[in-house]
């Protein structure tokens, strides 16, 4: 097979699968190769102490960035923890990692301190890897590259097919990674999902250079790596789907009651939550307010294969739900923090919402202009809080410190601010 590495590292940015157009504006290339095996083959796993003291030295002794990835299990288990972590790096290989046979990696990562870690989509990967020790200092996101770059398509595969030629396996990405022992196929699947990160970072970073947007990225990188891990989520039951259906508040305390018990079940367990009770038979108890078991079992997500011992742990949450005080049942609507809905804006504040249409219609403008999403150049709820409380005195100053003030990087104040001056100063109709 020719070597993934060398070809990569040798060839131009392509411009298949919808990538930005060079200045020539060639896009002829030729057929993406299948990219069927790592190139030193499917490393052991390791799962033992000796083997993980034998990958952290090879690591510490590699060269250059090193890829990092992991493997969840998403709507299997319960949380988000890594069931599978793959590294790569110059000098070191590649190594596949089972994290519940050696759970804490926080040598791996002190030995990485300092060393930039390539990542794709790297918010979606960096709680788990926290949970586990591993910390990054420098990353590289290639994701968030490709956004910033103006690729339409920036799932790992696509990105590697337009920017190095080559396909990758697309079949296990949603797969069980809490199977032990995981399948050949898995493995070699996880094992290429790191084999050519560097070079896309590497052909990456060349054209974000080339379209003046390096020093942009490498803004985001940092705000990505040194980003204190989230707030747990207030009443994360209201997030349930089908909940806009839900008005009454005795209705919401049964959304609440089933939801915390379906929860608790589920973490004991260590499954999924979905696996327990579907978010759309919560929503239908909420609503009918069964009187008793016979009454839930009629309804939908409850029906013959439920036991009666589950049916009555359920109905037990709705009677609790049902036997509260008026003063114990939750508020129909979360505490808004920040500026109302934007559709209420033109009845509530008039000027406030021709300040926000003006300031949407300039942003759309730029990032169109900038080859990039406009989430990307300024988060809406950024321009949405400017534009509800703006500065005193509407200037370029003032308004980069409000930009500022709501964590908007430095490239992102520069290039946003003019355009914010001009909207700010619109006039209500």
């Amino acid at each position: 097979m020719t070597d993934a590495h060398d070809t990569a590292a040798d060839s131009p940015l392509r411009t298949t699968g919808g990538a930005p157009p060079d200045d020539g504006g060639s896009s002829a290339v030729e057929a993406p190769i299948p990219l069927l095996e790592p190139r030193e083959g499917i490393p052991p796993v390791v799962a033992d102490e000796a083997a993980l003291a034998r990958v952290i030295a090879a690591f510490a002794a590699g060269s250059g960035p090193v890829a990092v990835d992991a493997e969840r299990a998403s709507g299997y288990r319960y949380g988000q923890r890594a069931y599978l972590v793959q590294l790569r790096r110059e000098g070191a290989g590649t190594a596949l990692i089972d994290p519940v046979a050696c759970p804490d990696l926080s040598a791996l990562g002190e030995a990485l301190s300092g060393v930039e870690w390539v990542l794709h989509a790297a918010t979606q990967d960096l709680p788990c890897l926290r949970e586990i020790g591993m910390v990054p200092t420098r990353l590289f996101d290639t994701e968030l590259a490709g956004r910033l770059a103006g690729f339409p398509r920036v799932g790992l595969g696509a990105m590697v097919e337009s920017v190095l030629g080559f396909v990758l396996e697309k079949g296990h990405s949603a797969v069980d990674w809490s199977t032990r022992p995981l399948p050949e196929p898995w493995l070699r699947y996880a094992a290429l999902d790191v084999e050519l990160l560097v070079d896309l970072r590497d052909a990456l970073e060349k054209e974000l250079d080339r379209q003046g947007k390096l020093e942009w990225a490498r803004q985001e990188f940092d705000a990505i790596a040194s980003a204190p891990p989230p707030e747990p989520r207030k009443d994360p039951w209201r997030r349930t789907s089908g909940m806009h259906k839900v008005r009454r508040r005795r209705q919401l305390a049964v959304v609440r009651e089933l939801w915390q018990t379906r929860d608790r079940i589920a973490q004991r367990r260590d499954v999924s939550p979905g696996k327990v009770l579907g978010d759309a038979a919560i929503v239908e108890a909420a609503l009918a307010l069964p009187a008793n078991v016979h009454a839930l079992a009629a309804l939908n997500g409850f029906g013959h294969r439920m036991g009666k011992r589950q049916l009555e742990q359920w109905q037990a949450a709705v009677d609790r739900a049902k036997a509260l005080s008026e003063a114990q049942l939750p508020q129909p609507g979360q505490p808004v923090a920040g500026p109302p809905p934007p559709r209420a804006w033109a009845d509530k504040d008039p000027a406030a919402a021709a300040r926000l249409s003006a300031a949407r219609a300039g942003v759309s403008a730029l990032a169109e202009e900038l080859a990039m999403p406009q989430e990307n150049l300024i988060t809406p709820d950024t321009v949405r809080r400017v534009c509800w409380e703006p500065p005193a005195v509407v200037d370029a100053e003032s308004v980069a410190a409000a930009l500022a003030g709501y964590g908007a990087r430095p490239w992102q104040v520069e290039q946003v601010t003019p355009v914010l001056v001009t909207a700010l100063s619109a006039k209500a109709p």
